[in-house]
């Protein structure tokens, strides 16, 4: 009877475990996802027509419509800032921004500063190339760059 105690015991011990740890997984360091729900989701946009345009002071372009399709499910307001490539990486970088866009190939030199979404589109290059599309959220930010993720996927992305 004791046995059979201590393995019913060890075995609510796994579950409820397994329970607890399933509401960990992914997680956000920096609370990424719950500050943008209902929040303000600040986006870096770097000009790469026809993704992304910054000619007006409101980008537009295929991404930019994207992100506002995302930030509608989110509940969120969207802050956008232009800037070269690099410059919105050490924002990205910093906790600055949230998200950013411009063109991004999963091919991009960025990829050990920040995390990548899983393609979403593809298209060819003035070479023949298959270029394979992606947008790039801060390095660690799993629970926000899975919910992304899941929102690209449902708009038709690759997986």
């Amino acid at each position: 009877m004791k046995r059979l105690v201590s393995a019913l015991l060890v075995g609510l011990g796994v579950i409820l475990a397994s329970a607890g740890c399933a509401g960990l997984y992914p997680a956000d360091p920096h609370g990424t996802l719950s500050e943008v729900t209902g929040g303000v989701l600040r986006v870096g946009v770097s000009h790469n027509e026809p993704f992304v345009s910054v000619r007006g002071p409101v980008p537009s372009g295929r991404e930019v419509e994207l992100v506002e399709d995302y930030a509608r499910t989110l509940d969120a307001e969207i802050a956008w800032t232009a800037d070269g490539e690099e410059e919105l990486v050490d924002q990205l970088e910093h906790g600055q921004l949230d998200l950013m866009i411009g063109g991004l190939t999963n091919r991009t030199p960025w990829e050990q500063k920040v995390g990548l979404t899983r393609p979403y589109t593809e298209t060819t290059d003035e070479f023949g190339q298959q270029e394979k599309h992606v947008m790039a959220v801060r390095k660690g930010e799993n629970a926000f760059l899975l919910d992304l993720d899941e929102f690209l996927q449902s708009q038709g992305g690759q997986s």
